[in-house]
């Protein structure tokens, strides 16, 4: 059973739950939540996929998201991402 995790909980502005789903989904949830996000909040992603460890970073690489941190706690992963400022094009 998954637990709820609380934005006061996690010290994040928004958290996403995507355990027990694989890709592409945690990273399409992701980009969802970010988009709807202000420039500097954080979010926190949960989930399974061990392909999270791969994708997120290159994810984060790609839309120029900042990766804080990523980590594995036995089939539990948790990413937090700061969103970034849009560059002058992307206004």
């Amino acid at each position: 059973m998954n637990e709820p995790v609380s934005t006061a909980d996690s010290g994040a502005s928004r958290v996403i739950d995507t355990r027990g789903t694989f890709c592409p989904v945690p990273i399409i949830e992701t980009a969802r939540a970010v988009r709807d996000m202000a420039a500097g909040d954080v979010l926190l992603v949960l989930g399974s996929d061990p392909g999270i460890e791969s994708d997120m970073p290159a994810w984060c690489r790609a839309t120029r998201n900042e990766l804080l941190s990523l980590s594995r706690d036995g089939v539990r992963l948790e990413a937090r991402i700061r969103k970034s400022a849009p560059s002058a094009g992307e206004r």
